[in-house]
């Protein structure tokens, strides 16, 4: 059975029962109504509807959108009092769920706020770091340029210290790691050389790698690692213990008595142990060379010699200088940055080391453009 709809004046009759099998049909009558020239103003009666459920509750929430489409407004009437119950909790149902999609709404800008403002802090953050690296990079450029003419403010013995923590103690690992890459590099390049019986042009690939690439940048990343991390780690423990503070109450300057000795240690120990390390990787390979490619000493020997080019180990030792320059100033600016309590210190340590090692891979490539290419 279905729902009848009757226009008396300006009053809509709906009578019989309103359920979801007879909704649509309603509907559609109601449509009939509206669009022959219905009054703008529509009082709906529902004193005679007989059954109601959920989906017929729901179409009659919907009636003043239906008649606000066609340009009339519609006043929907009280259910009988057998049904009004049903019909309010209905009623309130879809109350909440509208509530519901306005907070899901508000939510949602909630969200988008939240997020642009962790993008503006980021950005701000981001800013003001590039800001203070900058400003210790030059603060600590000029003041290891300014040593070599005012040394005030530099205790003595300082220098000779770091260059032997960084030099000396260091060369162990430095060789041994060298030497194993450079027997590496020959076994990886003869693989390839062998397909097309170019045994002998290993020593040439040796000889220009080495020097121009693995040597510098193996040499850079293992002494960022070593010698970077105990810079930040040292000054994140000074400024731990309020030490940084207690220099500048007594108007020391602390990049001065700190970060200058360990700069020059840097910047005078990193080359020589890339000598070292060009020196010991060509061993290595021309060891691992004439012991697995049967081509003689001598042969080998005079096949490097010829390859390299002074070119080719100046680049290495420009890029060592820029490297041990950037490990310095990456570690002692992360090493100021510290915050917290032990956990900072480490935080600092690690830091300082990843980005060392970022920073010299870039500036590798820059200088890779700079004298090769063509």
């Amino acid at each position: 059975m279905a729902a009848r709809l009757e226009l008396t004046g300006d009053v809509l009759h709906i009578s019989g029962p309103l359920t979801v099998a007879s909704a649509g049909d309603a509907e559609i009558q109601l449509r009939q109504i509206l669009s022959a020239g219905a009054p703008q103003h529509l009082q709906i009666d529902l004193t005679t509807i007989d059954r109601l459920d959920t989906g017929g509750a729901v179409w009659l929430q919907r009636l003043p959108n239906i008649a606000q489409s066609v340009g009339t407004q519609i006043t929907v009437g009280d259910v009988p009092v057998s049904l009004r119950a049903f019909y309010e909790s209905v009623a309130s149902t879809g109350a909440v769920t509208q509530d519901s999609a306005a907070d899901e709404s508000v939510e949602i800008e909630r969200t988008t706020e939240a997020f642009l403002n962790r993008l503006g802090d980021r950005a701000y953050h981001d800013v003001n770091a590039t800001m203070e690296f900058l400003y210790v990079m030059s603060d600590l450029t000029w003041s290891t340029v300014e040593c070599l003419f005012r040394r005030r403010g530099i205790r003595q013995g300082t220098f000779v210290e770091q260059a032997s923590i960084i030099g000396a103690q260091g060369l162990g690992i430095v060789t041994l790691v060298l030497f194993l890459v450079g027997g590496v590099s020959t076994l990886q390049a003869a693989a390839q050389l062998r397909q097309f019986g170019a045994n002998v042009l290993v020593a040439d690939l040796l000889a220009i790698g080495i020097t121009r690439e693995l040597g510098p940048l193996m040499t850079a990343i293992i002494i960022a690692g070593r010698s970077g991390s105990a810079f930040a780690a040292e000054i994140a423990t000074m400024k731990f213990t309020e030490e940084i503070d207690a220099l500048q109450t007594m108007a020391i300057d602390p990049l001065k008595l700190i970060a200058v000795p360990k700069m020059w240690a840097m910047l005078l120990s990193l080359p020589l142990l890339t000598i070292m390390a060009d020196f010991v990787g060509l061993l290595g390979g021309t060891v691992t060379g004439v012991l697995s490619l049967d081509i003689s000493p001598a042969t080998f020997f005079n096949r490097v010699t010829n390859a390299l080019l002074l070119k080719d180990i100046v680049t290495g030792l420009v890029k060592s200088i820029s490297f041990a320059w950037v490990i310095t100033t990456i570690s002692v600016f992360r090493g100021l940055q510290f915050r917290g309590g032990a956990a900072g210190v480490g935080n600092a340590t690690t830091s300082a080391v990843v980005t060392s090692i970022f920073a010299i891979i870039v500036l590798d490539l820059v200088w890779g453009l700079i004298f090769y290419l063509r």
